[in-house]
């Protein structure tokens, strides 16, 4: 009796799973997947750029990028557009770098100019689709670019030049300081028609040069702010060598060549200093000279220098000087000079005072005058005159 109750339990027990597992299949539609099936084929992998922008950046330092790629397997190739100065685009390649899936892009530095520059990345995928990852080049990420206090005077300077850096110029001078006469009577030398042998004279010349030079300049606008070289040709007449008297000794002259350096020490300070090598009527002599530059350097300031040419017998002369260059308005510039000199092969200084007015003309032309006047001694002197011609490009 108790054996035939448990199977009709077990019995009824199977049934109801049975009914359960019928019912739980019949809820079903037929042919629908389960919904977590059916989202994981839904989202494909897609290649994915993460990226920290960049803000800015100083000037002449190169920009590094740094990028992390979801999905680097279906990347082909991937970079960074930018725009280089002058506006054209330009792109560098995104790398692996050290750090696993790290990227890295780098600007030179060249290209790395104020007031800045922009940039987007993109990537194209294997199947050969371009996509911007970041940006765009119809609207690229702007960069401000700092500037160092150097460029920002030279771009200023630069400006004021109307961007011009180099000139070449050209002056010719004549200067009289009149007649000199010695200071006691010499022998005549033989072949002197006006001097007889055996007789004495006291030789008199006509103390004056002239000179001829050309100059080229170049204009960094940084620590060095301009160099550049001279080169010139000085011919005249001097009481020189008075063992006798011969009109044909007392000729004398320079050809020179003349580099030189100009240094920015502040904004109102430079100084100039230049190497002479020369070839004189007796020899090859060397020399130098310098200057210091109070002011602004392409308008009002004052100048006090000096130079010296040749030692012992190859002495030609010295002077010193200061010049103060007034702006009188834009391109116009008068600059009165006074100036102590023994050129050429005096025996004594004497006193130039003379007046520079130069003009700026267009498409980088110029023009200066010099006048003035100067004399060894008060009883003689002359005049001097002076023409300049420039060119800036």
């Amino acid at each position: 009796m108790v054996t035939s109750q448990g199977s009709l339990v077990g019995a009824l027990a199977g049934l109801v799973v049975l009914a359960f597992l019928t019912s739980a299949r019949a809820d079903e539609a037929p042919g629908q997947a389960p919904t977590v099936a059916s989202g994981a084929a839904a989202q494909a992998p897609t290649p994915r750029a993460h990226h920290a922008p960049v803000s800015s950046a100083r000037a002449h330092e190169e920009v590094r990028l740094a990028v992390t790629l979801d999905h680097p397997e279906l990347v082909r190739s991937a970079g960074v557009v930018y725009r280089a100065p002058g506006g054209a685009l330009k792109v560098v390649p995104l790398l692996r770098g050290d750090h696993g899936a790290e990227y890295l892009a780098v600007i030179p530095a060249e290209d790395v100019l104020a007031p800045g520059l922009a940039y987007a990345i993109e990537i194209e995928r294997t199947d050969g689709v371009r996509a911007a990852a970041f940006a765009s080049r119809a609207a690229l990420h702007p960069v401000l670019v700092l500037e160092e206090p150097m460029d920002v005077r030279e771009r200023a300077a630069l400006q004021r030049l109307g961007g011009r850096r180099s000139t070449v110029a050209t002056t010719a001078d004549f200067v009289r300081f009149g007649t000199t006469t010695g200071s006691a009577a010499i022998p005549c030398a033989a072949g002197v028609p006006s001097c007889p042998v055996g007789q004495s004279r006291v030789p008199s010349v006509s103390d004056q040069f002239w000179r001829v030079e050309a100059g080229y300049t170049y204009r960094p606008l940084r620590t060095v702010a301009e160099f550049g070289i001279k080169i010139g040709v000085v011919r005249g007449t001097s009481l020189v060598g008075e063992q006798q008297l011969d009109p044909s000794k007392f000729d004398v002259g320079l050809n020179y060549a003349e580099p030189w350096l100009r240094f920015r020490l502040a904004d109102a300070w430079h100084l100039e200093l230049a190497a002479l090598a020369s070839i004189t009527e007796v020899g090859f002599s060397i020399g130098g000279g310098g200057a210091l530059l109070i002011g602004d350097p392409y308008g009002t300031r004052l100048t006090l220098g000096g130079e010296t040419i040749g030692f012992g017998d190859t002495y030609f002369g010295s002077r010193f000087y200061s010049r103060l260059d007034i702006l009188v308005r834009e391109g116009i510039t008068v600059a009165p000079v006074v100036e102590v000199t023994d050129m050429p092969h005096a025996e004594s200084y004497g006193v130039r005072l003379y007046g520079d007015a130069s003009i700026a003309l267009p498409l980088g032309f110029g023009l200066g005058v010099r006048a003035g006047y100067q004399a060894r001694l008060s009883t003689s002197g002359g005049v001097g005159l002076g023409l300049t011609a420039s060119y800036s490009f």
